[in-house]
């Protein structure tokens, strides 16, 4: 499919809340360096380069962005980059961004926020974008444990103008339960696609669909460990890339797309060719039988499919 005529608007759009997105957003993880995320084997991507990815994106009706304080490499942050790149911001871009996680100055995991520390890690998101407050943060868990403490922490934020709307990440179905008795939740982010769905991954998309919150798949084209490249293709996959004239990366997230109006997608690249790419695959769009046997990939893999 050809890609240089094709905007982000061709996705459909959804509501974060008050705020309007375009479905087909930008994923800001990778931006920071070549070769898988947080691996200690990489280079730093060429800075003009990555500018000049985020500005291109906008230019192609790319109005979501996801990012996080963490995401950084030795020699650059993806917070940083968004914020030479886009600033002064657009009024109709939102910037997602997510805590919990922590790592240290040189790049060391270290352990995940507790509720009184959440406060500095949102500071911390707000002087590197350059803002007086964040459109949307995502409470990023860590397994299958409550939630009140630290969501009621930002929600206190919230209340106090921080964060305009907040969105939970890597959560089960009773998570988003418990967490929106404290305070609205506007998006999820777990991780889904094809062959790439964890146990109860099917109810999470289907509750949000049911409640009005946006769905935003992670690991959509690659999956989980396998972020530097798809890797090989299943001939099923390659039989639809081939009808479509597409990219495997553009059918995973043609799939990924079709689940419901309220997913979102968040692909991420370093590469301009691959961002214009991913913005065209919001056009494209798979026939019943192409979704059946493309779902039936993760079937026979043994993922947690309805």
């Amino acid at each position: 499919m050809t890609s240089h005529s094709l905007t982000a608007a061709a996705a459909g759009t959804w509501r974060l809340g008050d705020l309007t997105v375009n479905r087909i957003g930008f994923g800001a993880m990778r931006l920071t360096q070549n070769g898988a995320a947080f691996s200690d084997e990489r280079t730093p991507h060429d800075r003009d380069r990555a500018v000049a990815v985020l500005r291109r994106a906008v230019e192609l009706g790319v109005n979501h962005i996801d990012t996080a304080a963490f995401y950084f490499s030795p020699l650059r942050s993806a917070n940083e980059l968004i914020n030479r790149a886009l600033g002064p911001y657009p009024d109709d871009l939102v910037i997602t961004t997510k805590v919990g996680p922590g790592r240290g100055p040189s790049g060391d995991w270290i352990d995940w926020a507790r509720p009184e520390q959440l406060r500095g890690q949102v500071q911390e998101n707000i002087r590197q974008l350059g803002r007086d407050h964040l459109d949307v943060v995502n409470l990023r868990m860590n397994g299958n444990r409550p939630v009140s403490e630290l969501f009621g922490a930002l929600a206190e934020l919230r209340e106090e103008g921080l964060i305009r709307h907040l969105g939970l990440s890597n959560v089960w179905p009773e998570q988003i339960t418990e967490a929106r008795a404290i305070a609205p939740v506007v998006c999820v982010q777990n991780p889904y696609g094809i062959g790439e769905r964890r146990a109860g991954s099917q109810e999470v998309l289907r509750m949000c669909g049911e409640l009005g919150i946006a769905f935003v798949p992670f690991y959509a084209i690659a999956g989980a460990g396998r972020e530097s490249g798809a890797g090989a293709e299943h001939e099923a996959l390659l039989d639809v890339v081939r009808a479509h004239d597409a990219s495997p990366a553009q059918v995973r997230l043609a799939w990924t797309l079709q689940q419901g109006p309220h997913v979102l997608a968040i692909p991420g690249t370093g590469n301009p060719a691959h961002l214009e790419a991913n913005v065209a695959a919001g056009a494209l769009r798979l026939t019943d039988e192409e979704m059946a046997r493309l779902t039936a990939l993760g079937q026979a893999a043994g993922a947690d499919v309805a």
